[in-house]
């Protein structure tokens, strides 16, 4: 099942700034292949569901042992069975209706 995700990861108990955390699951998610955008509060990823999902788990697992004891994770997740759609297909709808096409 193809899905499109948006993860927010968030450690805690490592101080005020957490680009190095967020910089290490990106690179995770490339390493994975996967589509994502990276985007103010988090990243939004597509792809098949196991692999997002292992994606996920893996982003955990190097933010602990990277030595952040806890990690509140924010996931939303959207899928369609009436037919295929990716992320830029989703702007591109909406660029187009702003463009006032239909």
């Amino acid at each position: 099942m193809h899905v499109i995700v948006d993860l927010c990861v968030v450690p805690l108990g490592v101080g005020v700034s957490v680009s190095t955390y967020v910089a290490k699951c990106q690179q995770v998610i490339e390493e994975a292949g996967l589509k994502f955008s990276l985007h103010a509060y988090g990243t939004n990823i597509e792809g098949e569901y196991d692999a997002v999902f292992a994606t996920i788990r893996r982003c955990h697992e190097e933010i602990h042992a990277m030595g952040a004891p806890r990690i509140t994770t924010t996931i939303k997740l959207g899928s369609r069975t009436d037919r295929t759609q990716t992320m830029q297909d989703k702007l591109d709808s909406v660029r187009n209706k702003q463009a006032g096409g239909g």
